[in-house]
């Protein structure tokens, strides 16, 4: 089931919204995730749910480390779910 990178990246966007209890509108690529407010047992279940619905997973502990930006967030997520395709 490949997914083009612009549909992966809306989806990813709305995901971090419902699972950030964030309105989608405030979410742009270039946001920190600080300013949304997005606390650590929030990134928990965006990356739950980013493994659960495309069975990638994104370890909280290394790879989270130098996401700072949503960009950061949808380049990493988007790089492991491509991998977890190509697999």
């Amino acid at each position: 089931m490949s997914t083009d990178r612009e549909t992966l990246t809306r989806e990813l966007m709305e995901l971090v919204a419902q699972e950030g209890m964030v309105d989608v509108s405030e979410i742009t690529p270039q946001k920190r995730l600080d300013e949304l407010d997005i606390q650590s047992a929030d990134f928990v279940m965006i990356l739950m749910s980013i493994e659960e619905k495309w069975g990638a997973y994104i370890s909280v502990d290394n790879e989270l480390s130098d996401v700072e930006t949503v960009q950061d967030l949808l380049n990493l997520a988007i790089t492991k779910i491509e991998e977890q395709q190509a697999a």
